[in-house]
């Protein structure tokens, strides 16, 4: 599952930042581009892009990137590294067709859920541990705290106009997995994009 849900490894952005803050020091431009992050990650409702991911080991993989919120995401991994992973709004699954492999963990215990949430509230349920200021993007680094979720994640956004960066998740263990997100846009999506059917099952997997 940390394949995309859970820096030292190369960071996904790798300049030292500007300015940090920590919660017991947030200012009030902090807070603002807390509040402009926000409010765009409640209005990313449906988008597609690609994706590059970087593993704690440093491989670099691609694939096309689905979002349906709330709850519901698709990285289709290309051909070349066999992997397909769902989230369709409780469940996040894992195929591997090269390992004939298909495992499944509940959505809410991954970092992802708090970009998935049905109302995206930075200001709840989540502690906002860094406020990192870079020339043309800012980062926000969450942990859950409501216990459901291990590990942080880190939420970057690009400037004027704010738009979603990537992310990287750290899990329990401080293993990071980086995401850079390409060319996304909004879309009107298939509904079965969100639906992983076990192989083991007797169903291919879609």
């Amino acid at each position: 599952i940390a394949l995309v849900c859970g820096a030292p490894a190369a960071s996904l952005l790798t300049p030292a930042p500007a300015q940090a803050s920590t919660p017991a020091g947030l200012t009030a431009a902090d807070q603002a581009l807390i509040d402009q992050a926000n409010a765009y990650l409640q209005g990313l409702e449906h988008v597609k892009g690609r994706f590059e991911q970087t593993s704690p080991r440093g491989s670099v993989s691609t694939g096309d990137l689905y979002v349906q919120r709330p709850g519901k995401a698709r990285f289709a991994y290309d051909p070349q590294f066999g992997l397909l992973v769902v989230a369709d709004g409780k469940t996040i699954s894992i195929y591997d067709s090269r390992l004939k492999t298909f495992d499944r963990a509940p959505l809410n215990a991954t970092p992802l859920s708090m970009l998935l949430s049905h109302e995206v509230r930075l200001d709840r349920d989540v502690a906002i541990l860094r406020v990192d200021r870079y020339p043309d993007y800012f980062a926000l680094t969450l942990r859950d705290t409501t216990g459901r979720a291990e590990g942080r994640i880190i939420l970057y956004f690009n400037n004027n106009p704010i738009s979603l960066r990537g992310w990287t998740v750290i899990d329990a263990q401080g293993k990071q997995t980086q995401i850079r997100v390409l060319d996304l846009q909004t879309a009107e999506l298939d509904p079965e994009l969100f639906v992983l059917r076990d192989p083991r099952q007797g169903r291919a997997a879609r």
